[in-house]
């Protein structure tokens, strides 16, 4: 299930709201909940699925008053900016070499809360072995946080895991994608492209 399933079963259209997406699960789950629907095997599969698409779209999506906080943020370093442009007279033509701007603490803070709540979900998903989730987890988050080595390294190690767990169920092929994507994430982590290695070697042996 990838997070655009997660819209979709939820009613919703790619990219909804943090309470979208809340309103649109309860209304969805007292309707196929497994009490209203005791003897109703899809409905309670399609209940299952429900409550799955909410809890992954929750560790991706921020919630309307973090959002308010980040635009905060980036409109009070906007006018800090422009304020220190009215006291003082440029010098120095800016060029297309200096550094970006930092970010904003408060922007820091919000993606360092959100990057480490979706590592703590991102290994329950590993541990149960729903691997899908936890590549579209992953992949989300690297999207969100493209410049951070980390993630990227949290995603890399997903693909391998998934790669591995392919080859033990004999699904070769796509073992060997999930292998290269492992690589291709984090191609400068030595160990990773060790074990990598080590488990192409597998796959060469049982071909």
């Amino acid at each position: 299930m990838d997070l655009g399933d997660c819209y979709r079963l939820l009613g919703l259209r790619s990219g909804a709201s943090f309470a979208d997406i809340k309103a649109s699960y309860r209304r969805l789950a007292q309707q196929y909940h497994p009490d209203i629907n005791p003897d109703d095997k899809k409905a309670k599969d399609k209940f299952i699925a429900l409550t799955e698409a909410y809890k992954l779209l929750l560790t991706v999506v921020l919630p309307e008053e973090i959002t308010k906080e980040l635009s905060k943020s980036s409109t009070s370093e906007s006018d800090d900016t422009k304020e220190t442009h009215r006291e003082k007279a440029p010098v120095t033509t800016v060029t297309p070499q200096q550094q970006p701007k930092s970010k904003p603490p408060n922007l820091l803070e919000i993606e360092q809360r959100l990057k480490w709540k979706t590592y703590e979900q991102l290994q329950r998903f590993l541990q149960e072995r729903r691997f899908p989730q936890a590549i579209a987890l992953a992949e989300a988050l690297a999207e969100r946080l493209s410049e951070d080595a980390e993630v990227r390294q949290w995603l890399a190690v997903a693909y391998q895991i998934w790669g591995r767990a392919l080859i033990a169920e004999n699904q070769l092929l796509k073992a060997r994608i999930y292998l290269k994507k492992a690589l291709k994430t984090d191609p400068h982590n030595k160990t990773l492209w060790h074990e990598v290695q080590r488990d192409f070697q597998r796959l060469e042996q049982i071909l």
